[in-house]
């Protein structure tokens, strides 16, 4: 509850001044690939000012989360290692309690011998 509150909060002002930001940059920018020839850019294309910039910040989410993700490949490599390992070893440790109560309901070497009561053959 509380998450959605602030995310409410946080998101809402943000979506507005993005929306004013949009509105207020309408006009439309030269946006240039050409270092050397600032005059007639062999590549250039002209956007509003609003999509150059939001556009840029988009791409460097996307790049900033690609890299992120790619350095935490080795703890991603590491869980699973150790989630299989686990799973192996849940299985060993359910196949040894069954052993064991498999061992401790059946009667002890000694039991059924102990169990005959001796009859003296004068007795019979």
């Amino acid at each position: 509850m509380i998450r959605k509150l602030v995310a409410v909060l946080v998101l809402l002002p943000l979506g507005l001044l993005i929306v004013a930001f949009a509105v207020a940059n309408r006009q439309r920018v030269p946006i240039s690939l050409d270092p050397f020839s600032t005059d007639a850019p062999a590549l250039a294309v002209s956007l509003p000012l609003f999509l150059a910039i939001l556009g840029t910040l988009i791409a460097g989410v996307i790049v900033g989360g690609g890299a992120s993700w790619l350095r935490q490949a080795r703890w991603r490599r590491r869980a699973r290692r150790l989630e299989a390992e686990a799973k192996r070893l849940r299985a060993e440790n359910d196949a040894l309690k069954r052993e064991l109560e498999a061992a401790a309901s059946a009667p002890a070497p000694g039991t059924a011998i102990a169990s005959i009561a001796y009859r003296h053959p004068s007795a019979a």
